[in-house]
C-alpha cells in the first residue's frame, strides 16, 4: 500500500471542515461505518456515504477515487494529497485525499481501517449497477432493451395519464437491413446497428428514451405531441442521411409516428406507430408517417 503525503505545507491556520470536530476523541464506530456502506447498491451514494463519514472524523477536504472505468469524487479539490493504490478482485484502486495538514499517525490508521470498509460495498454497487445495465440495455447498440422497453412504456402512459401531459411514440427499423445482412455479412450489419444506435442517441432529448426491441427494430418514447416527435423524425432522418458510415452502405431507415390518447394501452399505441411506420415503406421509403 502507498501512502505519500504532499510535502507542501499550509499556514498554522488551517481550515477544517465544518462536520469536523477536532476536540473529539472518540473513536469512530466501525461497525456503524460498515452498515452504512452496505446500505445503497448505487455507486455513487456508497461513495458519498463514504465522503461524508470520513470527513466527520478526519480533516479531510474532499477524496476521488479511480476504479475500473469508474470515477468518484466528494468534496473539494484543493488542500495536501494523500495517495493511495490498493487493489480489489485484480483491478487497481486509487484513492487521492485532500487535506488540510498531513495526517497524524492514529489519523492515517483511522483512514486506512475506514477505506478498507469501503471497498467491498463499492465493488458489489459496481457489480449490481453492470448486472442492472446489462438487463435493461442492448450490448450492441447501447440503447433499452425489449425489456426495458415494455417497463418505460408502461410508466410513461401513466405518468402522461395522471398528469395529462403529451407523449408520442415513434417506430422505426432500416429499410432492406436483411439484403445488408445478406451481401456484406453479419458483422458489417452489427456495426451499421451500432452506428444508428448513436445516431439515435445523438438525436433525442434527455427527456426521450430510445430502444432496440429486436434486430433492426427500434422504437423511441417521446415526451411531447406529434409535432415534437415530427422534429426528431426530421433530425434521425437528417443525421443519417450525413452520416459517412450509414451512406457508405446506402442505409435508410423508415418510421412511424403516433400520439398517445387516453385509453390507449401500450399496444394499442405501438400498433398505430407500427401502421405508420408501414405506411411510410409503402410511400417509398426513407421517410416517416404519422397515424391517422
Amino acid at each position: 500500500m502507498d501512502f505519500g503525503l504532499a510535502t507542501a505545507y499550509y499556514p498554522e491556520e488551517y481550515r477544517y471542515p465544518t462536520h469536523y470536530n477536532r476536540s473529539s476523541g472518540n473513536a469512530p464506530d466501525m461497525t456503524k461505518i460498515l452498515q452504512q456502506l452496505h446500505e445503497s447498491l448505487d455507486p455513487r451514494t456508497v461513495f458519498a456515504c463514504f465522503g461524508k463519514v470520513i470527513g466527520q472524523h478526519l480533516p479531510i477536504q474532499g477524496v476521488t477515487l479511480h476504479y475500473k472505468d469508474y470515477q468518484f469524487s466528494w468534496g473539494r479539490n484543493q488542500g495536501l494529497m494523500i495517495n493511495q493504490h490498493l487493489e480489489v478482485g485484480g483491478e487497481a484502486v486509487t484513492l487521492c485525499y485532500r487535506v488540510n495538514s498531513p495526517l497524524m499517525p492514529s489519523q492515517a490508521e483511522i483512514m486506512q481501517q475506514i477505506q478498507g470498509y469501503l471497498l467491498q460495498p463499492l465493488v458489489n454497487a459496481t457489480r449490481y449497477s453492470e448486472m442492472a445495465k446489462q438487463a435493461m440495455f442492448d450490448s450492441l447498440t447501447q440503447l433499452g432493451n425489449r425489456h426495458y422497453y415494455n417497463e418505460s412504456i408502461r410508466k410513461a402512459i401513466a405518468v402522461a395519464e395522471r398528469n395529462q401531459q403529451a407523449l408520442s411514440m415513434i417506430v422505426l427499423d432500416l429499410d432492406n437491413f436483411k439484403m445488408l445482412n445478406d451481401r456484406y455479412g453479419h458483422l458489417i450489419g452489427d456495426q451499421v446497428l451500432t452506428a444508428f444506435g448513436q445516431i439515435l442517441t445523438n438525436s433525442i432529448r434527455a427527456t426521450d428514451q430510445a430502444f432496440r426491441t429486436g434486430g433492426d427494430e427500434f422504437v423511441i418514447i417521446v415526451q411531447g405531441d406529434a409535432q415534437a416527435a415530427s422534429v426528431l423524425c426530421d433530425r434521425i432522418l437528417a443525421a443519417i442521411s450525413s452520416s459517412i458510415q450509414l451512406e457508405k452502405y446506402s442505409v435508410k431507415s423508415s418510421l412511424g409516428l403516433t400520439q398517445w390518447q387516453t385509453n390507449l394501452n401500450a399496444d394499442q399505441l405501438y400498433d398505430q406507430a407500427d401502421k405508420a411506420l408501414y405506411d411510410a415503406k409503402a410511400s417509398g421509403r426513407n421517410c416517416y408517417k404519422v397515424a391517422s
